[in-house]
């Protein structure tokens, strides 16, 4: 299993979110010298979010994330105001290794065939954010049906990873609820990242013998709950 460090971006700045509440941010500093920081740790990859573009603002932080490509030639998957196959097209180009497509992978579920077509299904990942069992979408305000149903359609367009969030553990430090992954992974056969709740050894240790390809560390990493290096020891 793979670890994937978190560096979701606000105004500029890295930032950890609760519950993807923008008015909860607690900031860390330049998002760079994070990204560098996790990497120099032992990360070989990077989960990074625009979260100004999931707040509507797409153009924002741009030439930020497109420093941290060039300057770190890291693996990055990034995620955050991808609302347009322009949107995709264009991150794409600009070198990140997959991008994640929430909202507009409900409600053109027809983007991701496109994108992979084009592209290749390893660089599309679709985002299936679970709220209570269901979908959840547009800043996850909103639900649309069974995170299972969708996350098979996904498969069956071409998605060639999934990113799995768990909205009502995300950002609390209280641990993961393994029965929704595990469910999850038994109904796809594509690779499962997982975001929510991950917060300690037993945690990456639950989702490596769950089978999940790799998991995303975000608030506990951040706040030192759990380190990198224990993480990436648990994986082994």
């Amino acid at each position: 299993m793979r670890i994937f460090p978190a560096v979701d971006i606000l105004g500029g700045r890295c930032v950890q979110l609760v519950q993807g509440k923008r008015e909860s941010a607690t900031e860390f500093g330049d998002p760079l010298s994070c990204a560098t920081r996790w990497l120099d740790q032992g990360a070989d990859a990077l989960h990074v979010v625009n979260l100004d573009g999931a707040f509507g603002n797409c153009s924002k932080n741009a030439e930020l994330i497109k420093d941290i490509i060039k300057k770190t030639g890291a693996e990055i998957e990034l995620g955050g105001g991808i609302r347009s196959l322009d949107d995709a097209t264009h991150w794409l180009n600009t070198g990140v290794s997959r991008i994640i497509i929430s909202t507009l992978a409900t409600s053109e579920p027809e983007s991701i065939q496109i994108i992979a077509d084009e592209f290749g299904s390893e660089h599309v990942m679709a985002g299936v954010d679970a709220k209570g069992g269901q979908i959840a979408i547009h800043g996850w305000q909103h639900t649309a049906g069974d995170y299972l149903d969708w996350a098979r359609r996904f498969e069956e367009l071409g998605a060639g990873s999934l990113l799995y969030t768990n909205v009502d553990v995300e950002g609390l430090q209280q641990g993961v609820i393994f029965e929704p992954v595990r469910r999850l992974i038994k109904n796809v056969h594509i690779p499962v990242v997982v975001a929510g709740g991950v917060s300690s050894r037993l945690d990456v240790a639950g989702l490596r013998d769950a089978g999940a390809f790799a998991a995303v560390l975000g608030s506990a990493l951040y706040s030192g709950k759990i380190t990198l290096i224990d993480a990436l020891e648990e994986c082994q």
